[in-house]
This record gives structure tokens, sequence and C-alpha cells, in this order.
């Protein structure tokens, strides 16, 4: 899970915690400490509870499908039957996870079995360049500032996380970008458990925090306690470890295990995933931690790190790579974070940040928009060979980039008129007219994963009849002066969508709306400012919001998204900090969404994914936008960028060949061109194609039935 591409990612939240406080500043600052060992028991004792409680609730459940069986037809027996194999899978899960003994647990080294066999993922190829150099400065923009610097917490979730930790702190092992097999991060080592459960993984002896503080095995244990603490409010982290990992356990400094509630596809990728958190930085950790640590960066594992000097509020921020980095002669990370800084300057407004690219003041531009790539880009320094254009396909599933509706606003929770709001948005036209056609309809959430993903399903297409039909099956069936429908008393069919607004989203709004009311639909835009409707949308006052998810390969991820947990509180009110801003749940997709994150194999992950991208599709909760399956980028020619055997211009699997970094400032190239263009000599133009990668659609077999979630035909 990743950040929102308005963009979002990982959201987490708490449980217990103890800290003691005085009357005094002076006392309370002395008393403060990290209050883990405090924390360690009660958290155990509670998941140990909370396991108790499931086991009961599920006994229950079973006892009830014994006896309903025992006087069913035959038609109810083979539902009832299929329910009570799911509850034994559920009670065997809860059973091994109590076997375990503690969640968090800290055993020793005899505990580790002697007849593990190790992996090391040396096997793959190298990323990046081994013509790169290091040094120079990478100059970007970013279009706000972000509202705090905490990896965790309110407010952490943002669109600038990405550059700060997700892209930057290492976990213990990935996925390679190109081939998504598993390659070490800040483990050496990994092996799996005979019943393919638990992972265990040994740390690189010489990884370290950019303060040169070695990495240990507890600081995994620390991460997870300062992200399921009551001294933040982010309810998913409390709900995500509870229960997606079923123990974490360390041997001694370099040796820890993550447990798995079930054997699943990428095992080893989902525990491994996990990062560390340096205990010294958080030692004055408490239920002040929010504005404590609002702008403090904490010392990383990864290349780039944020110094205190480098943070200008509103304006600018610096990241510098870490000296000395532990990993920089790493087979993996050698060629990459090649930049000594990277400067990110807030520039508001898309088209200053192009004028910005275009007079040399950053570095590289995203030219994906048509009006870049055919009007803006076509300019002497493009000509004259200064900058350098470049098209790149990539293999990274579909960004679900689209409108949420909010289901728990009237009258979005009348499944025609969500039906009615799908064929009432124009997007084929936002395609043409914004994108020159060149880009695609996105056709469902969740889409591009190849085998998890159902290519029967397209979206619906806009349709005045259709979305007037749907519209008046929910009771609007009279028309204003206006042209917009009402109800029979008077209640006109007028929905807030709430935005970003940025130019390109207003004037794709502009042509959303006009076109909808043609359908009868008073599409009412609310606009707003980056950081202001982020906020709107995670307390869930929106009521429907355009906006795109940062996705994480190879699986696809519903359970954030759908999951009655993460929609509603104890007192069915919608909640807030999550990412089910559908604020959608309902026991078939609760079901479904844990059979994705649990399932044994492949085969059962498939089904379940299709059957939710379909009820997704059926119930209208997404109404997809566009998609695009490459990105056009223009770089001043002092940015190289890979042409090697093994890496042609960056690894295929990213979303943004930035986010890799596998580029480079050749600054003697960069003298060279600005003595050139001083004195008027040119280069040759360069406009390239990279299609190494480049994956060409499949089209569903003719007898695929789209909307059928039941039987789902073979995937592509």
């Amino acid at each position: 899970m990743r950040r929102l591409i308005s963009l979002w990612g990982l959201m987490l939240a708490g449980w217990f915690v103890l800290l003691g406080t005085g009357c005094h500043q002076e006392t309370r600052q002395n008393e403060r400490s990290l209050g883990f060992d405090d924390f360690l028991p009660l958290y155990n004792t509670y998941i140990h509870q909370w396991l108790g409680e499931q086991q009961s609730a599920t006994q229950k459940e079973i006892d009830r499908i014994s006896a309903a069986l025992e006087t069913a037809t035959v038609e109810e027996r083979s539902g009832l039957e299929a329910q009570a194999e799911a509850l034994r899978g559920e009670m065997e899960k809860w059973n091994f996870r109590r076997s375990l003994g503690d969640y968090l647990k800290i055993g020793t080294p005899s505990e580790i079995p002697s007849d593990l066999v190790w992996e090391t993922g040396m096997d793959q190829p190298e990323i990046g360049d081994p013509a790169s150099k290091k040094g120079g400065v990478f100059r970007t923009f970013m279009p706000g500032f972000p509202p705090t610097l905490r990896p965790f917490g309110e407010n952490s979730n943002n669109s600038f996380r990405g550059e700060l930790y997700d892209n930057i702190d290492m976990s213990l092992v990935t996925l390679h970008p190109q081939t998504m097999e598993l390659i070490p991060g800040l483990a050496d080592r990994w092996a799996v458990s005979a019943d393919g459960r638990t992972i265990y993984m040994h740390l690189d002896p010489e990884a370290r925090y950019s303060d040169g503080v070695p990495v240990k095995a507890k600081d995994f244990l620390v991460y997870v306690y300062l992200r399921v603490s009551d001294n933040i409010v982010n309810p998913y982290a409390k709900q995500y470890f509870r229960e997606n990992l079923a123990q974490i356990a360390i041997y001694d400094d370099s040796m820890i295990s993550v447990s798995l509630p079930e054997a699943k596809p990428y095992a080893a990728a989902t525990a491994g995933g996990l990062s560390p958190s340096p205990p010294h930085f958080y030692t004055d950790y408490g239920p002040d931690y929010t504005e404590r640590y609002q702008w403090k960066f904490p010392p990383t594992t990864g290349a780039y790190e944020v110094k205190d000097e480098d943070i200008v509020k509103g304006a600018s921020i610096t990241q510098s790579r870490v000296k000395n980095w532990w990993a920089k002669d790493r087979k993996y990370y050698k060629y990459r974070f090649n930049a000594d800084k990277i400067v990110h300057t807030v520039v508001r407004d898309d088209s200053k940040a192009f004028e910005l690219f275009r007079a040399g003041e950053l570095d590289t531009a995203i030219l994906t928009r048509p009006e870049y790539w055919y009007e803006k880009s076509e300019m002497p320094p493009v000509y004259d060979g200064y900058i350098e254009r470049t098209t790149f396909y990539n293999q990274y599933p579909k960004v679900p980039r689209g409108l949420y509706l909010n289901v728990s606003k009237v009258p979005l929770n009348d499944k025609n008129v969500r039906i009615g709001i799908n064929y009432a948005m124009n997007w084929q036209k936002v395609i043409d007219v914004m994108f020159r056609g060149d880009y695609q309809r996105l056709n469902a959430f969740n889409e591009g994963y190849v085998t998890f993903s159902d290519p029967s399903i397209r979206a619906r297409p806009y349709s005045v009849s259709e979305a007037r039909a749907a519209f008046r099956a929910a009771g609007y069936t009279e028309e204003d002066r206006d042209g917009i429908l009402k109800k029979p008393d008077g209640t006109r069919l007028s929905i807030s969508a709430s935005y970003a607004a940025i130019p390109i989203v207003d004037r794709i709004f502009a042509i959303l709306r006009e076109d909808a009311k043609a359908c009868g639909l008073d599409l009412r835009l609310d606009g707003l400012e980056a950081t202001v409707s982020y906020k709107k949308v995670m307390q869930k006052q929106h009521e429907i919001t355009f906006t795109a998810w940062g996705i994480t390969p190879p699986v696809p991820d519903f359970h954030q998204f759908l999951h009655s947990t993460n929609a509603f509180d104890e007192k069915g009110n919608p909640k807030p900090q999550t990412n089910n801003i559908f604020v959608w749940g309902r026991p078939d997709t609760d079901r479904l969404s844990e059979q994705v994150r649990n399932a044994r194999d492949t085969e059962a992950l498939r089904v379940a994914s299709w059957k939710l991208q379909n009820i997704m599709h059926d119930e209208g909760i997404f109404v997809p936008g566009y998609a695009v399956d490459f990105i056009r980028i223009g770089s001043w020619r002092w940015v190289r960028w890979p042409d090697c055997e093994t890496t042609h211009f960056s690894p295929p699997v990213v979303y943004d060949p930035h986010e890799v970094y596998v580029y480079w400032i050749d600054d003697d190239l960069k003298q060279e061109t600005q003595a050139a263009r001083r004195s008027g000599k040119t280069f040759p133009e360069s406009n390239r194609v990279v299609e190494n990668y480049r994956q060409l659609p499949v089209k569903p077999a003719p007898e695929i039935i789209p909307g059928n979630p039941d039987e789902p035909v073979a995937p592509q």
C-alpha cells in the first residue's frame, strides 16, 4: 500500500502505551522514555485476548451453521457447507496464531529451525547503468508543501511522503523492479519455514541508519509499537498488524522472523516489507508526538536524508545523499541514488513549473500530457538538442484514477444514482479533447494486474439515455427549469465533486460538468487547494472526489478501500483517516477482501479479486477515469538515463522512472550545454522511444460475459 497520487500511502494506527508525566515541564521531559518496554506485555495481552474473541465468535458461527444444516433443504445445503468450510479454515488460523505465543516475541537463537534453506536473491540483473556517476544536484518541484514531515500519524499520508520515505527507506527484502523476484534490502538472506507461514531473515551486518547507528532486530518491533500506540489517531495500523501478521519475533540483534496467518503467494515479500524505526530518535515519543515530531526527519536506512537547515517551510525541501551510505556498494543499489542533492521547490502551477524547466531551472519535466508533448515542448531548447525527449513504456498496473463515490451520503447511497453517474461522466470526451486520444479509458479498479484483473470488465460509456433511465429509477422523474432532474418533492439531483484545484483538473471537470448536465445531473464543482482537499476526503466529508492511489504490484489490494472496518467506527459513523473513501462496508465484500489478503494460492487470489472487481463495477461506487501505459519525460541533456544491457532507460515495473533513482547528473555535460547555449552551438535533436518493455493489450476471449462475478473465466 502506498501514497495517494494526489497521492497517499500507508496509514497506521494504535493501541496501548504507558508514558509518565509530571507537573512541571522539566520533570516531564526528564521522565520521558520510548515506552516500548511497558507497551510490549500490554500489547501481547491485548492480541492474545483478541484472538480468543475471534475463536469464540468463529465457533459460534460454526455451531450456528451446523444447526442450520440439520434442517436445510437440498438447495440450501451447498451454500451452508461452503460457509462451514470457510469457518473451519478461519478457526484453524486462529488456533495457529494462538499456538505461536506472544505476538511481539523476544526469543533466542536456539528457536530458529536448523533445516532452513537460505536464499540471497543475488541472481537477478543489476539495476541501473555502470556508466552512472555520483554527484551533482537534481532540481525538481512539488505542487504544494507537505503538511508534515512525519512518516506516520495525522496527515503523514500525503503526496510527498513517497519522495521522503516510500521510495527511500529500505525494507528487509523487496521485489526487483524488472523481474518481480525477491532481492535483499536490510536483510542479506532469508528462508521460508516448511509450512510456508514464517519467513526468517538475517540482517545485513553493515546496515546502518543515516546517523551511523547500527540497525538491530528490535527496531522492527519498535516500528510496530510506534504505529499502533494510542499516541496517534490513525486506525489502519492497529487493524493491519493485528490481522495481517501473526507474529513478529526477534532472536538476537540480527535475526528476525515474521509469521503470516496463512501461507500465501508472495509471502516473503509481504513479511519482508517491514522497515525499522530508530529507537534513539523516538525517546520523546508520547501523546504529543504529532506536534513534537511535526518537522523532524528521522534517521533513515535509505540513500537520502533531510537536514533541518534544508527545510524552508512553504518553499522547498532538499534531500542530501547520506555520506558513507551503508548500501552504496551493494549490487542492486550501487548504480542508483546518484545525485548528491535533490531539491524540491514548491511550484503550485504546472505551467509555471514547465516554464522553469524550459529556462533550465528544473532538470526534468513530465511531458505525458499531450499539450506539453505536442505543443509546449516544441521549442528551441528541444530543436537545439539541449533538452532530450523520451517516451518510455512501462509495465505498471493501471493507477485507479477516477471518481470515488461516498456511499454514506445521500443520494449516493442509492445504487441507481451511482449507475446514472457512471453513464453521465463523459471520460472519452476528456481523453479525446484533453489528451488527444493518446490515453485509454480505465475500465476497472485495480486493472492491469494481469492474472488478478478481470479483462471482461468494461467501464460504462457516456450515455444520456442510460443515465436518465438510472436516475429515473432512483425517483428523479421530473425536470427543473434548467434541465436538472428532480424528485416530485422538489429534491434536485445535485452532487458535489471535490478535487485538488489545478488547471488541468479544472478543465477536466468543466467537460464532465457540462455533459453531466445533459443527463440531468448538476455536478457542483468543489475545487480546493490540494492539502485542504486531502483533509476533507480523509474526514469523509466529500460526496464525490477525483483522485488516484499509489499501488504496489504484484498483488492488488482491496481491503483498505472496501472493508467495513475501514468504513465505520464503533458507533457506526464514517471512520476518518482511512483509505476507504467510498465509506463502503458489506459482509460479502468484507469476506472477499479478507480472501484476497489471505489467499493461500494464486487461483484463490484471482477468483476473489475478480469477484471484487465485478462487485465494484456492478455497484458503481468507482467511476473509472483514464489510464496510460507510457510516460513522456523531457530532460536537460546533463540528466542521463541508463542505456545498458540490464536497464533500458528505467526498470519497467515503475509508475514514474524518477522513483527508482537510476538517473544521474553529468556536471561536465552541464557545463558544456550551458556554454553551448551562450555561444549558440547546437546538438542533434533527440526524441527517443523505449519500447523494450512494452506490453500490448490482450483482448478478452469472446465467451467472457461481462459482469459475471461468480464464474470468472481463465485470465489472460
